[in-house]
């Protein structure tokens, strides 16, 4: 009886002026009788009073591509097994309707780029073509995100949303080069409906359109892969093509008794996402599908470390009441070196200090172990500050924030879920509160605080920042006291983090009066030219030492004095060459395949070249074609490293001799897969040019 008096009442609203919101408050996400289907969609879809668009078709069919997409056409229709009157009405109306679109939106009709499937379904619904036709256009324009295409952002974005809820799974696609768009193209292209049965597909659409969410795409497909990914994981020895071809079929074991389950779990994985991913997202991947080129808004996620999260969203979750247990509540982990947190920070923000991880590793370790633990405490005590994902922020400047990077990287290496980085870092915090900073921040000194003073030299503020008076008294603030002890000795932390978790009221004199002796443990080394170890590349094998405390580093020292404007040669950088000829080139000694790593967390393909003179970098631009990025002299390179947890990160720093130190002018960060050997060789060649004698 109840499922008789939604449908009354259903039918009751359409013939009133009823919008997409009294659709889903009457069907609360049911599948829809199909008499009621074609009116319902219109209403979803914003069409039903739309004027007919078709009868502006010329009826003229002389498009460039005219014969491929008939082609398409009527291998779609001979596939669908109708009978002959049927096929001729389908296949009469699936030509008029592209043909018609390509034209009014001035659009190349390309083989496989989903129309034609996502068509099949709507004339399933026998309207007239010109209501077939508006559908259509509006689902396009709502619902299938722009530059569905290889190595669109749509697919970026979508492994930021994996990498967000099943780290271990992303990576282990990431490993194979086995990238969204290679399995997932239909599915945002027709909204699964080349993989799904037609029953499947508008049992499915009915759920899609009520929600009016154009975001559920990319959730329906993260729950396609999460339920499959025990099979996947399994897979990892199976070939690259074995495994796309597996991940494309998926979709394909969906039956219609399982779409109200597949779309409630969509929504579940919605509501555990920053609602960043859309608001951030929705201008440059939905709107108007127009000629190409045109009202397309740049979208620059190809190299993002993690998912991004706003200013607004960090700043109003940390002050409403969130009621749902699975909606999202952030965890803040300021990552800004220690002066900068004591200038200014959230109340809410756990300190992490990211040079730990360089300068002392097994006190980063520590910290970590104290930041979980001080998390776990703060969700069972449903604190305001306490939640299940990990938002990391930076300062905003890129000197500091490529050290945060590391950290979240380190993060994502061990699966952690829900890992997140707040867009624009601190000075976005800081611009956001304007005026009233001072109100919103803990502790913000405007002499200190790089945002208030940016315009000051920076030797000034560190001039300040000595002089900057001891605050007395006590803290109850559980974060503020972890943060005052992450620079000491890693036994030292230990003793004081758990000290703080088990009794977090005590007094942090101590603390404060310990950390104004830390600097004892931080102070930078130099290597001295007297000391054994300080020959450059003398007798060292490999190219650097593996330290188990962290850093595989090897400090350099030069037999010749280096200026600075020396260690970049100018002239051929930015120069564009077509690579594989470039890669022939006679004094090539060997390249190596690389990522090149910037300060602020992209990742450009590129190639690391070896000379007997210089180390170039070429970065790829596609369709065969690199640009000469770095251009260096071999004898400019004085230090490489690497992190013990990222072997293959290789770091090479320019500089030159200052007395006993070394003063670093310039660095590049590269991802070798084969780090060891490609160092290895640099070095060999480093001791070659300093002592101008060749190799044998």
């Amino acid at each position: 009886m109840d499922d008789k008096l939604w449908v009354i009442e259903m039918e009751s609203a359409l013939l009133d002026d009823c919008n997409v919101n009294d659709i889903y408050s009457i069907c609360q996400g049911k599948s829809l009788p199909e008499a009621l289907r074609p009116d319902v969609w219109q209403v979803c879809l914003d069409v039903r009073n739309k004027n007919d668009q078709m009868c502006l078709f010329d009826e003229l069919y002389d498009l460039p591509f005219q014969n491929k997409l008939r082609e398409d056409c009527q291998t779609v229709v001979e596939r669908i097994g109708n009978d002959d009157e049927d096929k001729v009405s389908v296949f009469s109306d699936l030509e008029s309707i592209l043909t018609f679109y390509c034209k009014n939106r001035n659009l190349q009709y390309e083989s496989d780029n989903g129309w034609i499937e996502l068509l099949l379904p709507l004339l399933a619904l026998k309207l007239k073509r010109s209501d077939t036709y508006n559908l259509f256009e509006s689902i396009r324009d709502t619902y299938v995100p722009k530059g569905c295409k290889p190595k669109g952002n749509v697919f970026h974005v979508f492994r930021l949303l994996i990498l967000y809820h099943d780290p271990e799974l992303c990576t282990m696609l990431d490993t194979k080069k086995i990238s969204p768009d290679l399995y997932s193209q239909q599915w945002f292209q027709c909204l699964f409906a080349s993989s799904c049965s037609l029953s499947v597909i508008l049992a499915m659409w009915d759920l899609y359109f009520q929600h009016a969410d154009p975001f559920l795409v990319f959730f329906l497909g993260l729950i396609i892969l999460i339920n499959g990914r025990d099979q996947i994981l399994n897979m990892k020895n199976s070939s690259k093509q074995e495994i796309i071809h597996f991940l494309t079929n998926m979709p394909c074991a969906l039956e219609t008794d399982d779409v109200v389950d597949f779309c409630s779990l969509a929504q579940y994985y919605s509501i555990k996402t920053p609602s960043s991913f859309k608001t951030d997202f929705l201008k440059a991947l939905y709107g108007k599908q127009s000629e190409k080129g045109v009202n397309e808004e740049p979208c620059s996620v190809s190299q993002a470390l993690c998912l991004p999260v706003s200013v607004y969203e960090l700043v109003e979750n940390t002050s409403l009441e969130i009621c749902s247990a699975d909606a999202v509540r952030f965890f803040l982990v300021d990552c800004r070196p220690a002066d900068q947190y004591n200038a200014g920070h959230l109340s809410t923000a756990f300190h992490l200090d990211c040079n730990l991880m360089l300068q002392e590793p097994v006190a980063f370790v520590t910290a970590v172990q104290g930041l979980l633990t001080a998390q776990r405490h703060a969700i069972e005590a449903n604190s305001s500050a306490g939640g299940e994902h990990l938002c990391f922020m930076g300062s905003g400047r890129m000197e500091e924030d490529q050290y945060t990077h590391m950290v979240v990287a380190s993060f994502l290496q061990k699966n952690t879920q829900y890992v997140s980085l707040l867009t624009g870092g601190y000075g976005s915090i800081h611009n956001y509160f304007g005026d009233h900073i001072g109100d919103c921040l803990e502790e913000h000194d405007p002499k200190m605080c790089l945002i208030c003073f940016k315009n000051q030299p920076k030797e000034k503020i560190a001039q300040q920042s000595n002089k900057r008076p001891t605050k007395t008294g006590t803290t109850t603030d559980l974060f503020a006291k972890f943060s005052s002890v992450m620079k000491l000795k890693s036994a030292e932390v230990k003793d004081k983090l758990m000290d703080i978790i088990v009794n977090p009221s005590n007094n942090t004199a101590n603390a404060s009066t310990m950390v104004g002796n830390s600097h004892q443990y931080t102070q930078d080394r130099h290597v001295s030219a007297s000391e054994r170890n300080g020959k450059r590349y003398r007798n060292v094998a490999p190219v650097f030492s593996i330290d188990d405390e962290g850093d595989y580093s090897d400090p350099l020292e030069s037999k010749t004095l280096l200026n600075d404007d020396k260690n970049k040669m100018s002239g051929d950088d930015q120069e564009v060459v077509t690579l594989n000829n470039y890669l022939k080139s006679p004094d090539i000694i060997n390249a190596f395949k690389c990522q090149e790593v910037h300060m602020n967390g992209y990742m450009y393909d590129s190639h690391l070249i070896i000379t007997p003179s210089h180390l170039l970098v070429l970065r790829e631009l596609g369709r065969g074609q690199a640009q000469i990025m770095v251009r260096r002299p071999l004898a400019s390179i004085v230090k490489i490293t690497a992190k013990k947890r990222h072997r293959d990160l290789i770091t090479f720093k320019y500089g030159f001799p200052e007395g006993d130190n070394l003063l670093i002018t310039d660095m590049d960060r590269f991802l070798i897969p084969n780090a060891s050997e490609a160092t290895a060789m640099v070095s060999k060649y480093i001791v070659q040019t300093l002592d101008g004698s060749k190799l044998t």
